[in-house]
């Protein structure tokens, strides 16, 4: 745990560049723009307890020290992967200490998502009774990783990594303030690109660009000196500095395409220039269920097992199951129907009412509840002829069949749509709509 403190060493560069105020922030406009969430909480006059999550680099601790510094408030920062009970214990003495002086004190989790039981334990009362506001960071998903009753305490705030412009911008001001000399513009793109949304990346690399630049008494970074330097370390995507989510989308979308030298080609080209294989895994596990679906529903577990063989094995011997799991997507019969009936569902329930459920799919548990008619004249579908309740109904009352579902005539879904036909003419014999 420490608290601020000067250093006389010079300061990294991404330090020197940490925004001091509000409008200095780049990015994370739909948090911090007018009128939006985390800038109506800036200017309420009163912190609450806040997780923020996103990638690395994209402003967690500076949003974190900026509210501190808006309610002039001591701010205090743990580890949860370095700290243990005594921090959090010395953290609320220190609270204490400035209750009494009338300051609010703010503590800054790094890494929330790593904090274990007994840290949870001994942080959640302080948090409750409000002695200090509590602002964690993470880079995983804090319903998964993180207490639920230190979660239900606070706001969760999504962070976006930065854009290119973002991160242009960053560029720039480190030229502006003398630390970085002048960078041609294909250079600035090979460097945007390399960052990949992550600020903090894109700093080191510029401060280690500025060292060598000054050692070697150059006036301007160009694109040639910059991968001579850098090598190894930079994406090799085209010249012409093509961006990473245009890569992926061309590996998505070759995938959708059934073509597998394709997606192969935009496999390697990713990880020759140096995108994080779990990334890659993710997104094909996203492909399964949105480009294939239920036409074989094998292609979900395949993308599934990818990703924990890779985790088991790393690079590069993790791979060869990336290139495995992409042709296997690619040459797999697509459907995009249970996507498409997800995304109708979601608007049908935004725009419609509350309906009630009906009373014989209510769950009956109690006396009062069978009395009150809860579960009656429900009929138990295994009990039936072919396992099938014809005619029953689960829909709302007076709701008709909205139809999201729309299986294509492709692998295993041309079966389900044909069992789907059989079930809706049993219900059609049995008088049901």
């Amino acid at each position: 745990m420490r608290s601020d403190s000067t250093s006389p060493t010079p300061k990294p560069l991404a330090e020197r560049l940490r925004p001091k105020r509000l409008s200095e922030v780049i990015g994370q406009q739909h948090l911090l723009g007018e009128g939006m969430a985390l800038r109506l909480a800036f200017e309420s006059g009163q912190p609450h307890s806040c997780i923020l999550w996103g990638p690395p680099g994209t402003g967690k601790t500076t949003i974190a020290r900026l509210m501190a510094d808006a309610f002039d408030a001591q701010f205090i920062t743990i580890s949860a992967v370095l700290g243990g009970v005594k921090d959090i214990r010395e953290a609320v003495e220190q609270a204490q200490v400035a209750l009494g002086q009338n300051r609010r004190t703010i503590v800054f989790v790094d890494e929330v998502h790593r904090f274990n039981k007994s840290q949870q334990d001994a942080f959640l009362p302080h948090v409750e009774s409000g002695l200090f506001t509590f602002i964690g960071a993470t880079t995983e998903n804090p319903s998964f990783e993180v207490n639920s009753a230190l979660l239900s305490r606070a706001a969760v705030y999504v962070l976006q990594p930065l854009t290119a412009p973002d991160l242009e911008q960053i560029v720039a001001r480190a030229h502006e303030i003398g630390t970085v000399p002048a960078i041609e513009k294909e250079a600035v793109d090979r460097l945007v690109a390399y960052a990949d949304g992550d600020a903090r990346r894109l700093l080191n690399t510029l401060e280690t660009l500025a060292v060598a630049a000054t050692q070697q008494k150059l006036a301007e970074i160009t694109d040639v000196w910059l991968l001579k330097v850098l090598g190894e370390r930079l994406r090799r995507y085209d010249k012409g500095g093509e961006q990473f989510y245009d890569t992926i989308s061309a590996l998505h979308k070759s995938v959708r395409g059934s073509d597998p030298d394709a997606a192969l080609y935009w496999l390697v080209r990713m990880l020759d220039g140096g995108a994080d294989p779990r990334y890659l895994a993710r997104r094909m596990i996203r492909m399964a269920s949105e480009d294939i679906g239920l036409a074989d529903p094998r292609a979900l577990a395949l993308a599934l097992d990818a990703a924990d063989v890779y985790e088991r094995l790393g690079s590069p011997e993790g791979e060869l199951t990336l290139a495995q799991c992409v042709v296997y997507l690619a040459v797999a019969p697509k459907s995009n129907a249970v996507y498409q009936a997800f995304n109708e569902a979601k608007a049908f329930v935004k725009k419609d009412g509350t309906r009630p459920v009906p009373l014989h799919l209510r769950n009956a548990p109690t006396k009062l509840l069978k009395e009150l008619d809860y579960g009656k004249g429900y009929r138990y579908a295994h009990d039936e002829a072919g396992g099938f309740a014809a005619g029953e109904h689960y829909l709302p009352d007076g709701m008709s069949p909205p139809g999201f579902y729309r299986p294509v005539e492709r692998g295993l879904e041309i079966k389900i749509a044909e069992k789907l036909r059989q079930l809706r003419e049993l219900d059609r014999k049995s008088g049901a709509a």
